[in-house]
């Protein structure tokens, strides 16, 4: 391996805290991966990883060279998009919300994937937190205010917004009118993954945001379950109004509060903060701002 190439082993381990990791991903064998590292260890006469049986992470002076190749090979990978006219090429690694994928973006990914026939895409799906530089995930798309600022975070869109329950529910326990009649009803508890708490549901009077949490007897922790108990009528939910659109229409669910409406929850794009930002991802992001401006007239969706 020449130098470049071992930057790019050693910054693959130290975020991906794995040579097993790092040299599946580099497409080496790990005792190729563990002699190159040895040798540059030698070269450099300095421990840059600590191993142990079942960890590997960076030493002070592992950081401090991990940060430096980061930012090299990052304005490598610049500097030659900008004078090639190659397109994207490799692996793209993504986390989405499946639900809000389906719904927005995959029905454009035939057009995404012929356009760059030099990507290949792994799509990991879930509400969960993830962490992009240990888990090898170049970026995720996630609804919500996201927290981590260690992330560079570019806002796509707003999704309104709806509270909902069956008609059984609304038989047993009346129809509210307004927030100040929500005593005595029952919520299906979206619990926070980031908090571990039940979500209150978030609503608006005249400007003001009002957040009240109704009892709950079932809590649950993924959307689409949630979403079914309010069609068995267990409860209200509040989720984004494109997941219930198709309830509303057939009347398995009536939307509630409508005067009072949540405020509509950001859609951002997150990916790992670099000096540079790859090809491969820049494109992505592209597309998914692109796939959500084109969704711009949808009712179940607002512009950023």
């Amino acid at each position: 391996m020449d130098r470049l190439d071992v930057m790019r082993l050693f910054v693959r381990i130290a975020e991906r805290r794995s040579f097993t990791a790092a040299a599946s991903d580099l497409g080496l064998s790990r005792s190729a991966a563990s002699e190159a590292i040895a040798a540059l260890e030698a070269r450099l006469d300095v421990r840059l990883l600590q191993r142990t049986t079942r960890h590997v992470a960076p030493t002070e002076e592992g950081k401090v060279y991990h940060a430096r190749c980061s930012d090299i090979l990052a304005a490598i990978e610049d500097a030659e998009d900008t004078v090639s006219d190659t397109e994207p090429r490799g692996r793209l690694t993504v986390d989405l919300h499946g639900t809000m994928a389906r719904h927005f973006l995959l029905p454009h990914l035939p057009a995404f994937m012929q356009r760059y026939p030099g990507l290949s895409l792994h799509i990991g799906e879930g509400d969960r937190l993830v962490d992009l530089v240990r888990e090898g995930v170049d970026c995720v798309v996630r609804a919500g205010t996201p927290q981590d600022s260690d992330m560079i975070v570019r806002r796509v869109a707003a999704l309104p917004e709806a509270v909902a329950a069956s008609p059984s529910y609304l038989r047993q326990y009346g129809h509210p009118e307004s927030p100040a009649d929500l005593g005595g009803h029952v919520l299906i508890g979206f619990v926070s993954s980031a908090t571990g708490d039940v979500m209150p549901l978030g609503l608006r009077d005249r400007g003001r945001r009002i957040q009240t949490t109704p009892a709950s007897r079932i809590t649950v922790a993924q959307a689409d379950t949630a979403a079914e108990l309010a069609r068995l009528g267990f409860g209200l939910i509040q989720a984004p109004r494109y997941r219930l659109a198709e309830d509303f229409a057939s009347g398995r669910l009536i939307e509630l509060l409508v005067d009072y409406a949540p405020n509509p929850t950001p859609i951002s794009v997150l990916y790992p903060e670099r000096r540079q930002l790859s090809p491969r991802v820049r494109v992505f992001v592209d597309w998914v701002q692109d796939c959500f401006a084109h969704a711009d007239g949808d009712p179940n969706i607002r512009g950023r």
